[in-house]
């Protein structure tokens, strides 16, 4: 699954590119927050992007039968991730699949192995030092006794590919990663979805690298949220030989 991610210089700089590289694009807010690792359970509110317009929308999607905050809150920390074999039917997602999905842009994600019964974090990044496209759908959801108006997302997950078959071990998932060259079709909501069903393939394993870190990443009662988060550790218990076959 993917409940933790990275958005700081590099995704920063990706979406500043993407304005530049596509006239009329609106985003109307400044983005200048550093997620060196955020939980998507702490539902923060990240920038993606949608057809023609890039907007803050919250870690989590509400689908719009949700009848008040409480059910939308539960819900929330129920849809972080959509698997895509299974968007198509989950009531949640299957009117957001077909013409709301958007691209959230991170600098790499973070994921755990289960090796003799410890928990092993990783953080996976491009190869090439650039940034991964995931992808998203969205809903925004009205509040009906307040009007207030929530933009949500879930971060669409595939099979894993045989890097992270290594290190996602015990469920064997990952995010969507999109190509570049993919965003336009993603994002349009006239895309035929048999097009989409094809963008949902897993990412290929010689674009990705992935190194240990410090099991702080996953301890939510310390701040994790610290450059230093993502500096390489080593574990006896594993071999980094094994990650060199990928």
């Amino acid at each position: 699954m993917c409940f933790t991610v990275s958005v700081e210089k590099r995704a920063k700089e990706a979406i500043r590119e993407y304005l530049k590289s596509n006239e009329g694009v609106q985003m109307k807010f400044n983005f200048e927050d550093d997620f060196y690792l955020v939980s998507g359970f702490s539902h923060p509110k990240m920038p993606i992007i949608k057809q023609g317009v890039i907007e803050l929308s919250e870690w989590g999607l509400i689908p719009s039968f949700a009848v008040n905050e409480e059910k939308a809150n539960e819900l929330a920390n129920m849809t972080l991730n959509a698997r895509s074999d299974t968007v198509h039917e989950k009531p949640s997602f299957r009117k957001s699949i077909k013409t709301q999905r958007c691209i959230l842009v991170v600098d790499g994600f973070f994921e755990w192995r289960h090796e003799d019964g410890k928990k092993i974090p990783f953080y996976i990044h491009p190869k090439d030092n650039t940034v991964f496209y995931l992808g998203c759908i969205y809903n925004s959801w009205v509040n009906k006794l307040t009007g207030e108006v929530k933009d949500t997302f879930s971060i669409i997950t595939t099979d894993a590919n045989e890097l992270m078959e290594y290190v996602h071990n015990s469920k064997k998932r990952m995010p969507l990663i999109l190509n570049k060259s993919d965003i336009s079709k993603w994002i349009n909501p006239t895309t035929e979805i048999n097009i989409v069903n094809t963008l949902m393939q897993p990412y290929k394993t010689g674009q990705m690298e992935a190194y240990q870190i410090s099991k702080d990443a996953g301890n939510s009662r310390l701040n994790r949220n610290i450059p230093e988060i993502k500096n390489k550790v080593k574990y006896p218990e594993l071999d980094d030989k094994e990650l060199t076959l990928f």
